[in-house]
């Protein structure tokens, strides 16, 4: 659900602008003046709600955190009409992610890699997004009945991971639906 620019205020607009750029773009590839320039602020502005640059990305991954995990979340539900068929359900939608024309990969896999020190606030943002995601495919798991919930959201984690990076680098959005494959055979082994 996209708000309208003109109902955002200038905060919500700086973090949506600076979403937008560094999806497409990369963290460190944008700056500030281009972030206050395609906002239409000044850097003054940018400065008066967001002391560093760093803030700003804190604050938009944290906002694109609960943007694209609920979205995630109810796109997998009404994905499948049983616990077994959400888990299926989570490759469908990467499907749809990776066809859409601005897919640029995994947001908090790029900030990871452009930011090398384990103990930075934005490491440990991006580190918190995907246990939360994994969390949720292990809730998935449980309700499935899988016999070892842990170990298959684990596995199916890492299909995702894998499908989404590949994805990104091969720009071949069929890769989800063999990441669906081999899900669905861990799946069968892992859920009587």
């Amino acid at each position: 659900m996209k708000q309208k620019t003109s109902s955002l205020s200038k905060r919500e607009l700086l973090i949506k602008t600076a979403l937008e750029l560094f999806d497409k773009n990369g963290i460190h590839a944008t700056g500030v003046d281009s972030i206050a320039e395609q906002s239409g602020v000044t850097k003054k502005t940018l400065y008066a709600h967001f002391r560093s640059k760093d803030e700003l990305v804190l604050a938009t991954l944290r906002h694109y955190d609960g943007l694209a995990r609920n979205e995630f979340m109810r796109q997998v539900e009404r994905g499948g009409k049983t616990p077994r068929a959400n888990l299926l359900a989570i490759f469908d939608v990467a499907q749809r992610w990776f066809q859409q024309n601005n897919f640029y990969g995994c947001l908090f896999i790029n900030a990871v890699g452009e930011y090398s020190d384990d103990d930075t606030p934005i490491r440990q943002i991006c580190k918190e997004y995907k246990k939360l995601v994994k969390d949720y495919i292990q809730y998935l798991c449980q309700q499935a009945g899988a016999s070892e919930p842990q170990k298959l959201a684990e596995e199916l984690a890492l299909l995702l991971e894998g499908a989404t990076v590949t994805a990104q680098v091969s720009q071949n959005p069929k890769t989800a639906q063999i990441a669906k494959r081999a899900a669905k055979a861990l799946i069968d082994r892992a859920i009587p």
